[in-house]
């Protein structure tokens, strides 16, 4: 980038300023804090669990249309509030609902304690609009909900959220008296405090009356809604119970990623969990009919498993407090599945193959190997790159042993005969830590000389920078250390000079970290100072000044930030190089 150096000095100068007070700003917010070995140790039963169940359970049961129905439909506040005088759910067996869970093989549950309508789930003395005191039924599911799974050994856990569409703090974001649009909610002008305070007493008695393992927060996007109001918040549970663990959609802090409706293509560096709908919907809805298999999900639940991450598996009972038979049978059946070959899902850690090696998944625990073959059209499994020796192969179906040869680096397992329909599970004892040597993923150039540079196929340096996915394909995000660098191998046909675009978003409130773009090893670079798009998930392509430089053969282009002024540089989602003629 040709730029004035003097210029350019002085906004270095500025941006080492504004550097030196974000620091200050951030050091005072997170007033938490934790050793890695502290964190691991909290978290430790989280990541083991590896599966969980998810359930978005309201008085949008009523008309059934899904737990987003007041908004989609425009309902006003005191029409909508008419389903909790219709909410009678005499059929609910929290005994039942934990079983089923627990034979499913998830470890874990989440319920809604209060969803973005705003009606509360259980016993609270902040509003009379809850389950306990504004229906006929006058009960209290989330106690018994505590109970079961303490008795049937799974952990209880809640899901609460910040928006609220009831809330007189709040108002609509079209605050028309006969059609409201909710989302986002506005803040009353002088009520945040207020809203802070009920959400407290509220949270306060989650975890008092209930104790939950984790709190799962939503509906933290709203403008009003800041990333320091979610660092304090953070703070102040971590403060109530320092066991607690809390994703990442309070805003400005979390102990792990939440990926919705979708599983990265490459498993995020730090903590992370898939949540995601059985069918189409989070709460029930009388018309969707379109449930995913259980030979669909068991493979979601290996793959999540594979790259690291946990599985939230939602279900959405109805009215009567019952989860429809089409989700239970599919749960069980996962359930049977899980009883024979959980073991390589259970406690596992990500697979350390870049690429997949065959029509299947890896987990790794202490020194086993495990392959959750899909299908082998051959009856063969290779696996490339395994630098340790196996001692032996067994297919957990019927603890059998199976024939494999392994070749320097290379491994065939011969798979059984007959397959399981969902995953067959063979575990490989290795002899020594699993080692692996597998070569970079090397980027050629398509048919117009053209190098397109995804972000699933990147090499991600550094322990914050992890792929996520918003609206679209996967991005490089959580860019929050100035250290951590994103690299792709590409293969040069021949020298020459090259057009850089990058496709990025980022939130105005972290715009201007200068960043380079240059190939290791060489002088040749082009940097550029990132602006605003509107918002993390506000895509925009744009095209940097100057030309790279590059030799012709193997290159490494390297993504690397040199001056972060405000907490985070960019979601990445692609580089492209584009020939100079």
């Amino acid at each position: 980038m040709r730029k004035n150096t003097r210029f350019l000095s002085a906004w270095i100068f500025g941006l080492a300023t504004l550097l030196c007070l974000s620091l200050q700003s951030f050091s005072k917010a997170q007033s938490i804090q934790e050793t890695p070995a502290q964190f691991a140790k909290r978290t430790a039963w989280w990541r083991d669990a590896k599966f969980g169940m998810f359930i978005h359970w309201g008085i949008y049961a009523v008309p059934a249309q899904g737990e987003w129905y007041m908004n989609n439909a425009r309902v006003p506040r005191n029409v909508y509030a008419q389903y909790a005088k219709q909410f009678d759910p005499t059929q609910f067996n929290a005994a039942e609902w934990v079983r089923v869970a627990k034979e499913a093989g998830m470890k874990y549950l989440v319920i809604t304690s209060k969803h973005h309508d705003g009606f509360c789930m259980f016993r609270t003395k902040a509003t009379k609009y809850n389950v306990v005191d504004d229906t006929p039924w006058h009960h209290d599911p989330l106690k018994d909900l505590a109970e079961q799974c303490r008795k049937q050994g799974v952990r209880f856990c809640v899901y609460y959220s910040i928006m609220d569409w009831h809330s007189p703090d709040q108002e609509p974001a079209v605050d028309d008296p006969e059609h409201p649009v909710y989302n986002p909610t506005k803040i009353v002008p002088g009520k945040l405090d207020d809203y802070i305070r009920y959400m407290k007493t509220e949270l306060h008695e989650l975890i008092t009356q209930y104790h939950p393992g984790v709190i799962w927060f939503d509906g933290g996007w709203p403008s009003w809604w800041t990333a320091e109001d979610g660092k304090s918040l953070y703070d102040w549970l971590r403060k109530q119970d320092p066991s607690l663990i809390i994703n990442n959609r309070e805003n400005g802090a979390g102990d792990y990623g939440t990926p919705e409706q979708t599983i990265p293509e490459i498993g995020p560096n730090g903590l992370w969990e898939t949540c995601m709908t059985i069918n189409n919907d989070w709460g029930y809805n009388k018309t969707d009919f379109d449930f995913k298999s259980a030979q669909d999900l068991v493979r979601k639940l290996c793959d999540i498993a594979s790259k690291g991450g946990n599985f939230l598996l939602n279900v959405g009972p109805t009215a009567q407090g019952i989860i429809p038979q089409p989700e239970v049978d599919r749960l069980l059946a996962m359930g049977k599945w899980m009883d024979t070959n959980g073991q390589c899902i259970y406690g596992t850690t990500r697979s350390p193959w870049l690429r997949q090696q065959f029509d299947g998944r890896i987990t790794v625990k202490g020194n086993d190997l495990y392959l959750e073959v899909f299908s082998a059209p051959n009856g063969n499994v290779e696996l490339r790159g395994l630098k340790t020796r196996v001692l032996s192969a067994t297919a957990l179906d019927g603890n059998t042993p199976v024939a494999f040869r392994q070749d320097g680096d290379n491994l065939t397992v011969t798979m059984p005969q007959k397959m399981d329909e969902y995953a067959t599970v063979i575990k490989l004892a290795l002899k020594n830590k699993l080692e692996v040597s597998q070569e970079p993923d090397v980027i050629s150039p398509n048919a117009d000389g053209e190098f397109i540079l995804p972000a699933s196929r990147a090499t991600l340096v550094g322990d914050k920078v992890q792929l996520e996915s918003l609206n679209g394909p996967p991005s490089v995000g959580f860019w929050v250390d100035q250290s951590n660098t994103v690299n792709w191998t590409i293969n040069v046909p021949q020298a020459g000079d090259y057009q850089v675009r990058l496709d990025y978003a980022c939130d105005d409130s972290s715009q201007g970290t200068l960043y380079s773009v240059k190939a290791l090893g060489t002088d040749s670079k082009v940097s550029n100072i990132v602006n605003g798009t509107g918002g993390w998930s506000d895509f925009k392509t744009i095209t940097l000044d100057g030309h790279l430089s590059l030799s012709a053969g193997k290159q490494t282009i390297c993504v690397e930030p040199i001056i972060m002024p405000r907490g985070a540089v960019m979601n990445l989602r692609s580089i492209t190089l584009t020939p100079v003629q």
